[in-house]
């Protein structure tokens, strides 16, 4: 018998735990894998986003139909905050020129060694190589190098990540688990993912060359940010910001001279070319680098003779393509655990005493800061919640 188990040593696991410690309370927190915040390690290995340094509500619209359920807890654990627990853990910060807030060091490996030694001196246990199975007499079971483990808690908060980088712990397997149990959930689904194109021969050659002076646009939403030409299709946050417009089906189109209007590429495409090829006209007149005439040739083909018909298609140019990326290949997830199947607190309607947070919840954000920002807000929220009910205190009024 112990008084708290988290399930699942990431982020929110991890803040929920040291939540519960703060109150006093022996936590215990089971790691499926042999090592504890393993995606966090290895969302740290390009450098550690930690969150982004802009006012509440511009960073508060970045979780799009989420942002209402999730304004309470970002509102108590906010981008400010999340910047001030990095530096109390010995973490030395910078702001980059897009705002995106990195620990000078980079890597996430010295923060998450530092808070491991933190929630140590507080009495959290961890146990490694411990999946849970579910319920079994109502107390929670884990597969353990030992054979098989019983715990029975007076609290449970489960951290388990979404279905995404499965060979990292996130492997969406406590969906049949909560099911079962009567807990409401939306499916899974790819979100901040790549999308599939089945290019071309002639594009074989700019595959890892990134697409810069671009505009994508889905929709009435708009993307610059940078993007990569891969064998598998387009990767980059670029494209990730717009995957829940593309799961929509809505149609992706290419802008390749954002700064410039129709009515100026038309005028420009009018100049006397003499004896150049269109390739090379497109090129002196409107400065088009290589990767965006082959993209305009892979996607524009053929290409109109008349000069606002083709304006019109550098503007527009459609993206053929097969779709997001395969689930497991995602940054993120969207689906999960479902808002009505929580109590404000993040406590399962039909599983009392046990609470859900992280990725685990029905909400998504583009890469940013924004999705670790709300993996630790969502598991401070649980683990106070917790810790609340196990000590009998009085929620705190919210506004």
């Amino acid at each position: 018998m112990v008084q708290a188990v988290v399930i699942g040593a990431g982020p929110a696991g991890l803040m929920a735990a040291e939540m519960l410690a703060d109150h006093g309370i022996k936590v215990v927190v089971a790691e499926a894998k042999p090592s504890a915040g393993r995606k966090f390690l290895m969302a740290g290995k390009s450098g550690l986003n930690l969150t982004r340094d802009e006012p509440f509500d511009d960073f508060l619209a970045r979780y799009g139909d989420a942002a209402d359920w999730l304004r309470p807890m970002l509102g108590d654990f906010d981008n400010r905050a999340v910047q001030e627990w990095a530096r109390d853990l010995g973490q030395e910060l910078f702001t980059g020129s897009t705002r995106r807030v990195f620990p000078v060091a980079m890597k996430a490996s010295p923060l998450l060694r530092a808070w491991l030694a933190r929630l140590g001196t507080k009495g959290v246990t961890l146990h490694r190589r411990w999946y849970w199975r579910g319920w079994q007499d109502n107390a929670l079971l884990f597969d353990t190098p030992e054979g098989l483990q019983n715990l029975h808690a007076d609290a449970t908060v489960l951290a388990l990540g979404g279905a995404s980088w499965s060979r990292l712990g996130s492997d969406g397997r406590w969906a049949d688990i909560l099911a079962a149990r009567g807990v409401a959930l939306t499916p899974f689904q790819p979100a901040n993912a790549g999308l599939a194109v089945d290019w071309s021969d002639h594009m074989h050659r700019h595959f890892g060359r990134p697409a810069k002076a671009v505009a994508l646009h889905v929709g009435s939403q708009t993307s610059r940010g940078e993007w990569v030409i891969s064998a598998r299709g387009i990767e980059g946050g670029g494209i990730y910001t717009l995957t829940p417009r593309i799961r929509q089906g809505d149609a992706l189109t290419l802008d390749l001279l954002p700064d410039m209007p129709a009515e100026e590429v038309a005028r420009r495409l009018s100049r006397p070319r003499g004896k150049a090829s269109l390739t090379n006209h497109l090129r002196k007149a409107l400065r088009l680098d290589a990767v965006r005439l082959a993209l305009l040739n892979e996607f524009g083909r053929p290409l109109p003779a008349d000069n606002t018909a083709l304006a019109h298609l550098l503007k527009a140019l459609p993206i053929r393509h097969a779709g997001l990326r395969p689930l497991d290949e995602a940054i993120s997830t969207a689906g999960g655990v479902k808002r009505d199947a929580l109590t404000p607190d993040l406590m399962l309607q039909a599983i009392p005493n046990t609470w859900c947070a992280g990725e685990m919840l029905d909400w998504e954000a583009p890469t940013g800061g924004y999705l670790l920002t709300a993996c630790l807000a969502t598991g401070r929220w649980a683990g106070l919640a917790a810790a609340r009910q196990l000590r009998q205190l009085t929620p705190p009024s919210r506004v």
